[in-house]
């Protein structure tokens, strides 16, 4: 096997995502990370990653600007430098797993970084952001609104998840299979608030398109039948930025000052369920988590239990 490093990343690149069925989006992400370092440490054999080679790249990712913008000061986050971290992890493995003589993956160890805090908003906020496509003139653009925002709460669907699905989606049954990250395959459960907000979008819908959610023109009339055949793009799915912007244009709709997100809503529905007592493998499951331990970002602000002890036994008593 030819040992040059630049062909070896191009083998794992697609041994990730054929063979561990990795997302485009995550296979070029590794791509840069893997290049990043291969070009800041000059190397070109498997034997020459050492752990002063590694920890020569972590001293200069410490050292380097967050994003763009080097006047404020701010060096790249922990996290950031993790990702890094973890795709040569990744590609050290392997490596191994072929036979090919290098650093051990378990001799690189990721920053320890601060506990994760999510972004909720209240129950009242999401009541008004569920309301918002209530204050679009056009009907096509109100019944998708609602039909976006009720499958978000509903399914704790990813955000690309939601962008693949089709319009032949069955509303009959309560619940149908996703293919999420990494391939997996899980099901998710449809409120009749949301079997019903899809079932009156359909109803409008005039176009031709697969997708489950397209672009609606002012006048209400599907963008294909304004610009006609020759037009490539008709009807194309909403994209997860097109999704996005739509979240947020409800949010500011709503009088909801924080920053809210596709992601956002997915935290929502996680949060609903374990503060309803749901239990967590459950709502792992549902959420589509490979480790319990991502799930349980949660709990600490859903532990009804804990504020209870607290309501009963810290009460000041004259």
């Amino acid at each position: 096997m030819d040992m040059n490093l630049q062909d070896l990343k191009k083998q794992f690149l697609e041994y990730i995502e054929i063979e561990r069925g990795r997302a485009l989006r995550t296979v070029e992400n590794y791509d840069h990370y893997l290049t990043v370092f291969l070009e800041q440490t000059k190397i070109s054999d498997p034997k020459e990653i050492t752990y002063e080679k590694v920890r020569d790249f972590r001293i200069w990712l410490n050292r380097q600007s967050a994003g763009n913008n080097r006047a404020t000061g701010d060096t790249m986050k922990k996290k950031t430098q993790n990702y890094y971290l973890t795709a040569m992890r990744s590609f050290l493995k392997f490596l191994a797993k072929r036979g090919i003589t290098s650093l051990h993956a378990d001799e690189i160890e990721l920053a320890k970084v601060g506990e994760r805090v999510i972004d909720i908003i209240s129950p009242e906020e999401l009541n008004r952001l569920l309301k918002a496509p209530d204050l679009e003139e056009n009907p096509e653009k109100a019944a998708r609104g609602h039909a976006i925002l009720e499958l978000l709460f509903s399914t704790g669907l990813r955000v690309s998840e939601l962008c693949s699905l089709t319009n032949d989606l069955d509303i009959k049954q309560d619940e149908f299979s996703i293919r999420g990250k990494g391939g997996k395959v899980r099901v998710v459960f449809l409120s009749p608030e949301a079997k019903t907000a899809v079932k009156n979008y359909l109803a409008l819908r005039k176009d031709m398109s697969d997708a489950l959610f397209v672009k609606v023109s002012d006048e209400g009339i599907p963008t294909s039948l304004l610009k006609g055949k020759e037009d490539k793009t008709k009807d194309e799915g909403l994209t997860r930025r097109s999704i996005e912007r739509i979240v947020k244009r409800y949010a500011i709709m709503a009088g909801i000052s924080k920053k809210v997100t596709p992601h956002v809503i997915r935290h929502c529905f996680a949060t609903d369920l374990l503060s309803n007592g749901a239990d967590i493998r459950s709502v792992q499951a549902m959420l589509g988590h490979s480790s319990i331990a991502t799930t349980q970002i949660y709990t600490h602000v859903t532990d009804k239990h804990l504020r209870d002890v607290h309501k009963n036994f810290h009460n000041r008593k004259n």
